[in-house]
């Protein structure tokens, strides 16, 4: 056995599997499609509303509906609230056991319960659907803690902004990341971000990671383990199409959210049921440093990408996707 073969049957010795349909066998087809239809429908319920209103309402009663829309994009939502986060508890349990999502922890006893980890999530496709295996209400990761950064457009859209604050996202800012770190929550990211969905492909998948060094260098600062993650599959719930060209790349640049079409089982938001593996590698731990250089935020930044390149084609084979590329860009 070459030294590869035993790197990687070290690995493997350690890993931990869940399966959510194993998890949660209590699940069915009607508390699924209730529970998707809550997470992933709320931006499609906000689309039918709008063109309801302009369709068939006077304009008086039109101008009512979109004051009343505003009014859900600014009001507080209190991500403790209990009756949320039970929902969004239905919600994480229903969505495992659909697809369904499998979390593989190569090292499950390399994660201290007690520290905050920054978990460098991809890829994005068009919904980051698979980091629902990490969420803390899902319960199979040994981490207390967890939060899930997204795009602020998510909080400035109503009713969608109540379900992603009480299933654990909050808005991807360097500040809110520093003071959640600081304060022992473990933050998954999407490095590549609305970026990357833009550059998406049907035939591969793609890591816009080479330039995005900012989390690197937080982790750095924080004395937080950085953590490579794959999602597998991820990129076939949905089919997609997406225009072309530059203005179309500036615009949803500028309104931070990539402008898609997305659909599911009959043109509908409901995901088609493809299987999903959400792959942890083991934390990267770094010395703290408050300042660290631009040379020591590339030489981690460069340890990060070759461990996700190095996770991806470790598993790729072995959960089903051997012919799968990973283009790093």
């Amino acid at each position: 056995m070459g030294e590869a073969g035993k790197i990687i049957e070290d690995h493997l010795k350690k890993l931990r599997v869940f399966n959510g349909r194993e998890e949660f066998p209590s699940s069915n087809i009607l508390y699924t499609i209730v529970a998707l239809g809550i997470w992933l429908g709320a931006m499609h319920f906000d689309a039918v509303v709008v063109l309801f209103s302009l369709l068939f309402l006077s304009p008086s009663k039109a101008l009512l509906v979109f004051g009343l829309l505003v009014v859900f994009m600014f009001i507080p939502v209190d991500g403790r609230s209990r009756i949320g986060r039970k929902l969004s508890r239905y919600i994480c349990k229903h969505a495992c056991s659909y697809f369904p999502v499998t979390l593989h922890v190569e090292d499950i006893e390399a994660f201290d319960p007690n520290r905050a980890y920054v978990f460098g999530y991809e890829p994005h496709s068009v919904i980051p659907i698979g980091v629902v295996a990490l969420a803390d209400l899902t319960g199979f990761m040994p981490l207390p803690k967890i939060k899930i950064l997204a795009s602020s457009a998510v909080f400035f859209t109503p009713f969608l902004r109540h379900i992603w604050t009480w299933f654990g996202f909050t808005p991807v800012a360097k500040r809110n990341f520093i003071s959640l770190l600081g304060a022992g929550y473990s933050c998954i990211i999407v490095p590549g971000g609305v970026q990357e969905t833009l550059l998406m492909e049907h035939e591969s998948e793609i890591a816009f990671v080479q330039s995005r060094k900012g989390f690197v260098r937080i982790a750095m600062e924080m004395g937080c383990p950085l953590v490579p993650v794959f999602c597998y599959g991820q990129s076939n719930v949905y089919k997609w199409w997406k225009p072309g060209g530059k203005l179309y790349l500036q615009f949803s640049r500028a309104i931070k959210c990539p402008l898609i079409l997305f659909w599911g089982i009959f043109g509908s938001p409901l995901p088609f049921q493809n299987p999903m593996h959400v792959v942890v590698g083991r934390p990267i731990e770094f010395e703290k440093t408050s300042k660290p250089t631009m040379e020591e935020v590339n030489e981690a930044h460069s340890e990060f990408v070759k461990a996700l390149r190095d996770l991806f084609e470790r598993h790729k084979a072995r959960v089903g996707h051997a012919n799968l590329e990973l283009k790093i860009l």
